[in-house]
Parts: C-alpha cells; sequence; structure tokens
C-alpha cells in the first residue's frame, strides 16, 4: 500500500487504488417502489492536501459510472481554508450526474475553514445542505426521507429539530459526519441507516486489530459496517487525508449503498468490526 501511494504521488490518478464498496441495506418499511435505490457516499475530501482537483475530477467519473440515484457527501469537503479551492470545489461538484439529487452534511473541518463559505460552495454547486435538515424523496406516494445533522464536535448538531421536520411516516436515513453519533441517532429509533465519515477508516489499518489511531468522535465506529441498537450503521473511510498524507491497509472509498425493503422485525446479522 505505501508503494501505490508513492505510484499515487509520482504519477497521479489510478481508478484502482479507490476502492469501490457495495453495501446492501435492509430498510423497514421500505416501499417497494425504492428497492434497489443506490446511493453513492464519499467523505472526508479534504480538497487540495492529497486529493487534488484532478484527482477529485476523476473519483467524480468513478462515481457517475456507478449511476447512482442519490450522492451523498458526509462533511470535511476542506481542510483548513475555502478561499482560493472554492471555485475548483464548485467546478468537479457540478459535475456529478445523480439521477435524484447531491446532498450533504458539514463536518468539523469545513466549521474550521469557514462553515459559511462552505454552505456557499454547495449552494453553487447545486448541492443540496441537509445540515439539521431532511430532503423527502418521492415515487408516486411512497417517500423516503434523508435526513443530516450538522457537526458533532462542534456543537452544531440539532437532532432535535431533524426530528421534528420528519413526518410520521415514511422510513429515514441520516448522514452524520461524526460516527459515533450513531449511539444517540440509533436511540431514537427513527432512522433505519446512518452513514458517517470523519475517521479516514484509522489511515492506518493493522490486520487482526483494526485502526490504531481513533480519534474523537470516531472510536466506538471508525470504520466499516455496525449494528447499532436497531439501526445499520457504515463508517466511509473517505477518499482524502488530513495532516499525513498516507495510507497503509486502508485505501480511499466510495460507499454504494443499495436499499431493499425489510419487515420490522428482520435482523441484520452481517454488522463487523
Amino acid at each position: 500500500m505505501i508503494r501505490l501511494l508513492k505510484k499515487m504521488h509520482r504519477r497521479g490518478f489510478e481508478p484502482n487504488f479507490f476502492e469501490i464498496g457495495h453495501v446492501d441495506v435492509a430498510i423497514p418499511r421500505l416501499d417497494p417502489s425504492f428497492r434497489g435505490y443506490r446511493i453513492a457516499s464519499i467523505a472526508d475530501i479534504h480538497l487540495d492536501e492529497w486529493l487534488n482537483a484532478r484527482r477529485f475530477d476523476e473519483v467524480i467519473d468513478l462515481i457517475n459510472r456507478q449511476q447512482p440515484d442519490l450522492v451523498a457527501i458526509i462533511g470535511d469537503l476542506f481542510s483548513y481554508e475555502v478561499d482560493g479551492l472554492s471555485q475548483q470545489m464548485v467546478a468537479s461538484l457540478k459535475k456529478l450526474r445523480p439521477k435524484d439529487a447531491s446532498v450533504a452534511v458539514l463536518g468539523n473541518h469545513d466549521h474550521w475553514a469557514g462553515a459559511a463559505a462552505v454552505r456557499q460552495v454547495l449552494e453553487q454547486s447545486d448541492v443540496i445542505d441537509l445540515s439539521n435538515d431532511i430532503l423527502t424523496l418521492k415515487k408516486g406516494r411512497a417517500t423516503l426521507h434523508v435526513a443530516g445533522v450538522d457537526s458533532v464536535m462542534w456543537r452544531k448538531q440539532r437532532l432535535d429539530s431533524v426530528l421534528k421536520k420528519l413526518p410520521p411516516l415514511g422510513p429515514a436515513i441520516l448522514l452524520a459526519h461524526e460516527p459515533d453519533f450513531a449511539d444517540i441517532s440509533s436511540a431514537t429509533g427513527r432512522f433505519s441507516l446512518q452513514i458517517s465519515g470523519h475517521s479516514h477508516g484509522g489511515q492506518w489499518i493493522v490486520p487482526g486489530i483494526g485502526p490504531p489511531i481513533r480519534g474523537l468522535y470516531s472510536r466506538k465506529y471508525p470504520l466499516g459496517r455496525y449494528r447499532v441498537g436497531n439501526m445499520t450503521h457504515y463508517t466511509n473511510r473517505g477518499i482524502g487525508t488530513s495532516i499525513i498524507r498516507l495510507r497503509i491497509n486502508c485505501p480511499p472509498e466510495i460507499t454504494i449503498f443499495t436499499l431493499k425493503p425489510s419487515s420490522s422485525l428482520e435482523v441484520d446479522n452481517k454488522a463487523h468490526r
């Protein structure tokens, strides 16, 4: 992996460096009209660190090839500044081609960089900001709600506000940058799936042990799929790097979630750490 990353620095973009993970998720009370609904998720872009604009354009091409219904960006589009990078980000994000919409929530680095500027980038890119908000998808009379919370690390999350906005009928999915928020969101009983990022998968993974470095709000659920209460939770490894531009046994990830109906009593036994 170290050799591959060095080659990436030397040669530029190589599609095989990015892992496209396919995850099937059973959603209780999902209307059959949403069977096979595909959500492409990325997190932790950190534009202009290891992932420059050219590489990001290639990642977007990989996403578009998957023909997703929805694209979900789970925070940390930037690292420490937006000025000088905003137009590059807008130009890249506008190339996304989901069937329905592109949505995003902000991460902790987006607040360090300047939340107002990041939200302006999302607006200019036709990406819906779901920080403490919801989007209701409809197929005939059937609905599927996609909700989001703002950064937990910055104490900007307003789950109470999100719950007030959620209609009583229709399954709901939550986007939350910090994965350990799953303990709180699952306790509400309102969400079938939470998608997170933040951890970068630890960037270094020790076989048989996992990531030795686990940051704040990603200590319990650092990467992959879990079962938290009655909710499926997934932590994306991210597509960029931060501070240390190195990944070991932890390739950057694009996750494609495929939804299927499930009875409320079905238990998903595929959870793993």
